[in-house]
């Protein structure tokens, strides 16, 4: 049975069924959008909320990130090469089965900031994915955009970047701003470089953002834990090396107008047996993909 469905079946019948009441839920009062970091957000597909995790929060994630290294999922893999000094680990889709990744999702005020940026009535949990960049790892993750990755369409989206380490400007995520509203760019392998997605052509190439950077609007932002930075899903971003030990989780979310796309590829990360189960177009009404938040004030 495919690993993501078959964590879901292993909770039980009962569980299935009550799972969207429990995950529903309105303001929790710990999520106040600043109107300039929301304006940004808009404009610039990237904004850093500062201290917007609690150290009950990050106690709960760091916990959470322990056990998922010492317990990988199916999903894992090392996103470095062997002569690496250091070493990039990554996993995908563990909040079924860590259950401090659930709790955490559950608890912290991310669900409702996830909504309130994206101005949607609804919004569901996507997937999970751990990055951890051990120290002196050379690895760097080249630009890219998120959603060409994966198996759904539509704009409503976003991902949290959430370092439980502080991370200096030199090892942080960084952003073309305003690259979210343009093109879908050829999604590649970071190691290789092969477009192993959609066929050779078919997308634009990503922009060499790092040979002339002058002429692209990069914005970045040093981070302490606590500090989370929300970026649209089409927002192209990248990271260099690191000297320290850099762990951090990512949330992605999706709002109203996200549909399944099914690929006849293999996505990042995967969802073997869904389309079995959810038609392509359909919205992602799917245990997989509970909804976490209910904005009252969206129209």
């Amino acid at each position: 049975m495919p690993p993501c469905l078959d964590a879901l079946r292993t909770r039980g019948a009962a569980g299935r069924a009550s799972g969207r009441r429990q995950w529903r839920r309105g303001s929790s009062g710990r999520a106040p959008i600043d109107p300039v970091a929301a304006g940004a957000y808009r404009r610039d597909g990237a904004v850093v909320l500062r201290g917007v995790l609690s150290p009950a929060d990050l106690s709960l994630l760091t916990e959470g990130i322990r056990r998922n290294m010492a317990e990988p999922g199916p999903f894992a893999g090392v996103a470095s090469n062997e002569e690496d000094p250091g070493r990039f680990f990554e996993d995908f889709c563990n909040w079924q089965r860590v259950p401090e990744y659930e709790a955490f999702i559950r608890t912290s005020a991310l669900a409702e900031m996830a909504g309130r940026l994206m101005g949607c009535r609804t919004t569901r949990l996507y997937h999970d994915h751990l990055l951890v960049k051990e120290p002196l790892t050379a690895q760097a993750t080249p630009w890219h955009q998120d959603q060409p990755y994966y198996n759904i369409s539509g704009r409503d989206s976003i991902s949290f970047w959430i370092p439980i380490d502080p991370v200096p400007l030199r090892s942080t995520l960084e952003f073309v701003a305003g690259s979210h509203a343009g093109p879908w760019y050829m999604p590649r392998t970071f190691l290789t470089e092969h477009a192993m997605w959609f066929p050779e052509g078919s997308l634009e190439e990503v922009p060499q953002v790092s040979a002339d950077r002058a002429r692209y609007p990069v914005v970045a932002w040093a981070l302490a834990p606590g500090d989370v930075v929300a970026f649209h899903m089409l927002t192209l971003h990248a990271s260099a090396g690191t000297t320290a030990r850099r762990r951090a989780f990512s949330l992605r979310f999706i709002g109203d107008d996200v549909r399944h796309a099914p690929r006849p590829w293999r996505t990042s990360p995967p969802f073997p047996g869904l389309c079995d189960e959810l038609p392509a177009g359909a919205e992602m009404d799917h245990p997989l993909f509970p909804v976490v938040y209910t904005n009252p004030d969206a129209t």
